[in-house]
């Protein structure tokens, strides 16, 4: 039997929205990481993942991440998604 797809929306604590789908993955969190590269520059790295502890696993690997591509600083961010039936872009 296939599964049901719905839409997953993440809104981080700046506002920012992220919509997902539609999908039948079994996503429950998404995390973010904003880096601030040597350069002043930043960049934005991001994904889902089925479970809480999935996502902040992903915390030591962006520590990792850092060292070794020198960033000045980083914010790493999860927050649960939201499902959905419809995709809520549309009104």
């Amino acid at each position: 039997m296939a599964r049901k797809k719905r839409y997953l929306t993440a809104t981080m604590p700046d506002g920012y929205v992220k919509t997902i789908g539609p999908t039948a993955s079994p996503f429950t969190h998404f995390w973010r990481i904003v880096a601030e590269l040597e350069n002043g520059r930043t960049e934005v790295f991001w994904g889902h993942a089925a479970s809480l502890k999935e996502a902040t696993a992903k915390k030591q690997a962006t520590a990792d991440a850092a060292r070794q591509r020198g960033w000045r600083a980083y914010l790493f961010e999860v927050v649960p998604l939201e499902e959905h039936r419809d995709d809520p872009r549309r009104g």
